[in-house]
């Protein structure tokens, strides 16, 4: 075991009233479970609920968490801090609240890193913490992020977003795949995977997967004449999915099927494709032990290179990675 493997690091939770559960017990059973999990020795991590008061929480599930600690009497230093999310209310008062907003500050300039799990965002946004940096929410938030705070620069399809020190997760289990990635960073993938198969859950999952599908995110919001092309894109993405093949199908000029793309997906035909592309080529790995360059092949690709390009920039992993954490079970 190496000397940072040894080292206890402390995590603090940090909660509000009306809290997200799950933001806060799914973290903090990451860390837990961590030390379980530890070699013989030290365990890796000392855990910490807090809120500004201390006392008991509570979720907006209607669970209430006893034992949370006041901020003010937290240790001067803290490896790593974990800001929760939660209802509308409670957020808006916790970036509201000046004293809170004063402690985060102060707190960033002797903490090792700080995350926040799905809205958590907003606080540290709140803070100035995520002005000039990547950073993600929750799917449904991220264009109020995006709004309220122009100087963030959101990743609203990431699972997680690493700008160190800062990292951000999206929506609720998300916290999950963050702290399994923080732990694995600490302690090495062994004891992540541990703590994974004590979870039941993936070893992780890589911070650039989608939060939702290509299709998920056009329901309701293409038009039928277009809605009618993204669906056979989606349903067989191989083939000559070009913009003059693809304005041919639609029935439009190649400069209106561009401007309906853009106004429609959020960027151009060739984008969507490679999309759709993608999210075929998840699907198989996921579900088939066919080689790669079937794969790449059945999901539109040219070439097993082309296949890896993209995986690398939209998954953020390569395809034989993305098959070894999604990929069937091996008897």
């Amino acid at each position: 075991m190496t000397n940072s493997q040894r080292t206890t690091r402390s995590v603090v939770v940090v909660g509000f009233e009306g809290v997200q559960s799950l933001d806060v017990v799914g973290p903090m059973e990451v860390f837990a479970v961590a030390n379980l999990h530890s070699p013989a020795g030290r365990k890796p991590y000392q855990v910490t609920l807090a809120t500004q008061a201390g006392g008991e929480l509570g979720t907006h599930a209607g669970l209430r968490l006893a034992g949370a600690a006041a901020l003010a009497d937290l240790p001067a230093r803290t490896d790593t801090l974990v800001v929760a999310g939660g209802s509308e209310a409670s957020l808006r008062r916790a970036a509201a609240d000046p004293e809170l907003i004063a402690w985060l500050q102060s707190r960033a300039r002797r903490t090792r890193r700080i995350a926040s799990v799905c809205t958590g965002a907003f606080v540290l946004a709140a803070a100035g913490l995520l002005d000039g940096r990547r950073a993600t929410t929750h799917w449904n938030a991220c264009g109020l992020l995006q709004a309220l705070r122009p100087a963030v620069r959101v990743e609203p399809d990431a699972i997680f977003v690493a700008d160190p020190p800062i990292y951000t997760s999206a929506g609720v289990t998300a916290g999950i795949d963050l702290c399994l990635s923080l732990v694995e960073a600490d302690c090495g993938p062994e004891l992540a995977l541990a703590v994974a198969r004590e979870l039941v859950l993936f070893l992780r999952r890589p911070g650039g997967q989608s939060q939702f599908s290509t299709g998920l995110q056009l329901q309701g919001s293409a038009t039928p004449r277009l809605r009618a092309l993204l669906a056979a894109i989606i349903d067989d993405p191989r083939g000559d999915l070009r913009g003059p093949a693809l304005a041919a199908r639609a029935g439009m000029s190649e400069r209106t099927l561009a401007r309906a793309f853009a106004r429609e997906t959020g960027g151009p035909p060739a984008r969507f494709v490679e999309g759709a592309r993608a999210e075929r080529a998840k699907a198989l790995l996921e579900t088939t032990a066919w080689p790669l360059e079937r794969i790449a092949e059945r999901s539109g690709f040219g070439s097993v290179d082309a296949l890896h390009r993209v995986f690398r920039k939209r998954v953020g992993t390569s395809p034989g990675d993305y098959r070894e954490r999604f990929g069937p079970v091996r008897a």
